[in-house]
Formats: structure tokens, C-alpha cells, sequence
């Protein structure tokens, strides 16, 4: 396939109004999913603990909440393999304002409360889906019932959503009845979308789909309560875009001929990463390639109405693995790891004129990790995209590496490490000696307060923005990582005790704002 490459780039013009108050600013924030806040129901969600999130935002000076895909996650608990990349996670929906919202009794969750809560255990997936389910349920058959004061607002909103949220309620439903099946191995007229199958199966399904509309509406009204709050207190939500869907979505199922399928519906070709540092086989992630030609065709659309949706949940939005948004390894999808992948080209420029042309300026930051060439770089500058640079890459590296901070430019996002990496604790006391040694002669530290010394780092380079994770601030180590590339087990499952985030963090934060200037001037 050849590449889409135009000749021109993106205008890069920063008068849009949500643009402009995101370029430019000199600001830092803190990196933290809502599944990982406290709370006494076994996750984390949009409750309490949020808005106490917020208060310890405030205090710190921080500007910015950055956050992972807010989508529901796969059956591990990432949010990178989602069923639905429209849809929000309704496992996010706090239990107890569904009982100030008259939804549930307080009888009915008193079940799901954990002993443990205020300790940060982690999330039990299976547990989660086995046991908030029910409940979720329940409520959002109540609210369809009719007669509650949250009805008419539900159908207000279900209409303003229909062009996603109709396909995404039939998908979840069917989803439901089917026992989780993927939609590949259903009966072939609910596979191809026969009109006469998805008819039948909405009115047979009705009940069901109407519940899944109401979760989506209770999410949706949960997460706009935390952003307007956010929005009050001078913070900008940062939301994260997957590049990639899962094959068993709602998004494949309903727009097939946007990617590189076969006759079944099964991916040719499949996602991934060649062999890195972080695997030796690479990683197949076993997402399904996209057709860029058909979304092209189709002035990519399907991308902006994507865009669209996450901008509706944040003010900025990180494209996770841009890279493949200019070549993208494609693995033979019988292949068992990524080393039989070669690259393809991806849709380059093209993308970014169409979301220029709806958007105006994006306030988009592009996650330029990994196995990074001229042309990724060419892509992102001709876009007008801030990247990224993580503080842990840099250290045992050359002086030219990128990820020193003496190589930075203003127009970058630091990390002293990402929700990919391990803690800072974690990484510098695993190091080998030799990179051990270029922190500390680098940084001119001794190491034994290593997590903080990243930090300072971070705050004090030239990158407009600085965002660190919460597992750092506290200066926890390897335990707390949030994922571990190419390995599910134990991923996405760390929660942050009750109470860890204390006013000697907040103030330590507030202190290294002041010094740095990350007060949100320009």
C-alpha cells in the first residue's frame, strides 16, 4: 500500500480557544487513572476521592490531571484494548452518588464495600465485573423505567449521542447474549449487520440496549461533573486516544471496510512493536490494521469524530504510539510474536490536515516513544505537536540522546516516567551501576532520593510541561507500577492508599512550581 503523503502540512495557527490555553503554558500536573484513586468499593472511581484529587491538584499548583484511556477496558483492565473507543468506562460510575441520585439503596452496595478500601488494594478485575455489575445494572434499568428525575435529562442526552451510542448499546447488548463471544464467530446476519438481523435484535434486545445507553449516561454525567469542577480550579484534563482498537469492537463490527480485514471479519495483518528494550520478541498486540486509504476516501471522518468524542471528555488529548501514525510494524496475524512484523506506511500529514481542517489547532500531544526516525519527527513538527520525552530513557545514553534535558525544546511533555515504565524507585534501584552513576553525576545527586531528584529534573528543563506520576510523589517503587509492556498480569491494577497524597507531597510540589515557574505563564 502506498503512503498518503500530501505536500502540505497542518496549519499550526493557535487561535483556537482550547488550543490556546494549552500551547505555550509553562505548567506541570500529575499523572493518575481514576481506577487507582481510593474508595472502599475494590476501584477507583468518580466519586469523593476524585474531587479530593482535585483539592490536592489545587494545592500543589498543579495545572494539569493526565489520565489513561477512559474507555471501558478489555477483561485485563487495560484501557488500551477497548470495546467500544467512543463509549466511557462504566465501571468508573461512583455507587454512592447512585444512591444520592435515588438509583440505588444504600442496602444494595453496602456488599461491595472492602475492609481494605483505605489501604490501595488492587483492583480485582474479575471481582469488579462480577460484583459491580449486577449493580450497575440495576440502577440503569431504574433510570430507563422511567418516572425518576434523571429521565428526561437520559433522553435528551441518549438523543445528542445517537450517532455513536446507538451502535455501541447494540454492540454491548448482543455482546451480553452472545457470552462474550467476539462478533466474528455470531450468527452471520448479526456479523455482516444484515438490516433485517439488527432490527430484529434491537427489539428483542430493547430492554438490554436501553441499559447500556444509561450507563454511558451516567458515566458521561459523572465525568463532566469532575471536568467542570477541574475547569473551576484551572486545571486541564489530559485524556489519552489509543491509536489502535480492538478487533472485537463495536468500532470494527460497525465499519468494517475501514480496516484490513477478511471475508469474516478477521485482521490479515495485526499490531505491534518490533523487538525493543522492553521485549525481545517485540510485542503483538494483536489489534487489526487500519485501511488508510479507505479513511482517506472518507476525509478520515471516523478519526475526527474520535477526536471529537475524547475532546468532549478533556482539553487535551495524548495520541498513544503516534509513531504508527507514520509507519506501523504489521505482524502476519498467525505469527505468535512481533518478529515476523515488517513496517507499512501509515496515513502521515494527510490525518492531521483533515483534524486541522474540523479542530483548527490541536490541542494534542504525541506520544513519539519508542522506535523513533526522521520521519516521525518530520510528522509531528509538520502537525504543530508537542511530544514527548521521558527523564529514565536518557540516563546511560549519549550526550545527544533526547531525553537528557539538555537536548530539550520548549515544545515537549517531560516525564520522569511514564504509566509504561517502572517507578523511579523501582527503575534506579534495578539499574545496572553505570547508568546508576550518570543520574548522579548528571543530576549532581546521591541518589537517595532518586524519584524526587526526577522530578526536580523535570520541573526545571525548558519543556513547557512537566507531568509526573503519582507513584513517584510518593516515592514508591516497584510494586506500584501501573503496566508492564507485553506482560497482563498484574498490569492496570495499582490504587493509592487514602490519605498518601499529604500536604508535605502537595506543598513539596507547590515549592518546585514556585522555583520553576510552572504556574501556567506564558
Amino acid at each position: 500500500m502506498p503512503p498518503i503523503r500530501p505536500t502540505t502540512t497542518a496549519p499550526t495557527d493557535h487561535s483556537d480557544a482550547t488550543a490556546a490555553a494549552f500551547v505555550g503554558e509553562r505548567c506541570a500536573g500529575l499523572l493518575l487513572h481514576p481506577t487507582s484513586l481510593p474508595g472502599p468499593f475494590g476501584i477507583g472511581t468518580l466519586g469523593d476521592a476524585a474531587f479530593e484529587f482535585l483539592d490536592r491538584l489545587e494545592a500543589a499548583g498543579m495545572r494539569r490531571w493526565q489520565v489513561l484511556p477512559l474507555v471501558p477496558p478489555a477483561a485485563t483492565g487495560s484501557p488500551y484494548a477497548s470495546s467500544a473507543a467512543l463509549a466511557g468506562s462504566h465501571w468508573l460510575i461512583d455507587l454512592e452518588r447512585l444512591v444520592g441520585d435515588g438509583l440505588l439503596a444504600m442496602v444494595e452496595i453496602e456488599p461491595l464495600r472492602r475492609a481494605g478500601g483505605v489501604r490501595g488494594e488492587a483492583v480485582d478485575w474479575p471481582e469488579i465485573f462480577a460484583g459491580h455489575g449486577p449493580v450497575l445494572h440495576l440502577a440503569a434499568g431504574r433510570l430507563c423505567a422511567g418516572g425518576h428525575a434523571l429521565h428526561d435529562e437520559f433522553v435528551r442526552w441518549s438523543t445528542s449521542q445517537r450517532a455513536w451510542l446507538d451502535d455501541a448499546a447494540l454492540f454491548a447488548a448482543l455482546h451480553d447474549a452472545f457470552d462474550d463471544r467476539p462478533w466474528m464467530t455470531w450468527p452471520a446476519g448479526l456479523r455482516d449487520r444484515r438490516r433485517r438481523d439488527l432490527d430484529s435484535a434491537r427489539r428483542h434486545h430493547a430492554a438490554a440496549i436501553d441499559r447500556q445507553r444509561a450507563l454511558q449516561f451516567l458515566v458521561d454525567r459523572q465525568w463532566q461533573a469532575v471536568r467542570a469542577s477541574a475547569t473551576a480550579r484551572g486545571i486541564r484534563l489530559i485524556g489519552d486516544v489509543p491509536i489502535y482498537v480492538s478487533g472485537d469492537s463495536v468500532d470494527v463490527w460497525a465499519n468494517r471496510g475501514l480496516f484490513q480485514l477478511d471475508p469474516d471479519g478477521n485482521a490479515r495483518d495485526v499490531a505491534g512493536v518490533p523487538p525493543d528494550d522492553f521485549s525481545e520478541t517485540g510485542q503483538r498486540w494483536g489489534n487489526p490494521l487500519y485501511d488508510w486509504h479507505a479513511h482517506h476516501r472518507q476525509g478520515f471522518d471516523w478519526w475526527c469524530t474520535r477526536i471529537a468524542r475524547a475532546l468532549e471528555w478533556t482539553d487535551i488529548v495524548r495520541i498513544d504510539h503516534f509513531r504508527g501514525l507514520s509507519a506501523c510494524w504489521a505482524i502476519p496475524a498467525e505469527a505468535v510474536d512481533a518478529r515476523a512484523g515488517r513496517w507499512l506506511p501509515g496515513p502521515g500529514i494527510a490525518l492531521f490536515e483533515a483534524l486541522a481542517a474540523r479542530f483548527g489547532a490541536l490541542p494534542v500531544i504525541a506520544e513519539d516513544l519508542g522506535i523513533i526516525d526522521e520521519d516521525v519527527d518530520r510528522l509531528r513538527v509538520a502537525a504543530g505537536l508537542p511530544g514527548m520525552r521521558v527523564l529514565q530513557f536518557g540516563f546511560g545514553a549519549p550526550p545527544s540522546d533526547t531525553h537528557l534535558p539538555h537536548n530539550y525544546s520548549r515544545d515537549a511533555v517531560v516525564y520522569p516516567g511514564t504509566h509504561d515504565n517502572d517507578t523511579v524507585r523501582g527503575w534506579y534501584d534495578s539499574a545496572p551501576e553505570f547508568r546508576r552513576d550518570h543520574v548522579r553525576r548528571y543530576l549532581c545527586v546521591n541518589g537517595r532520593d532518586i524519584a524526587w531528584d526526577l522530578i526536580r529534573a523535570a520541573f526545571a528543563s525548558v519543556a513547557d510541561t512537566a507531568i509526573v506520576a503519582v507513584q513517584d510523589v510518593l516515592g514508591l517503587g516497584s510494586e506500584a507500577r501501573m503496566n508492564t509492556p507485553a506482560l497482563c498480569d498484574g498490569s492496570w491494577s495499582w490504587r493509592m492508599p487514602a490519605d498518601a497524597l499529604t500536604a508535605d507531597h502537595t506543598g513539596r510540589l507547590r515549592e518546585l512550581v514556585w522555583l520553576y515557574r510552572r504556574d501556567g505563564s506564558t
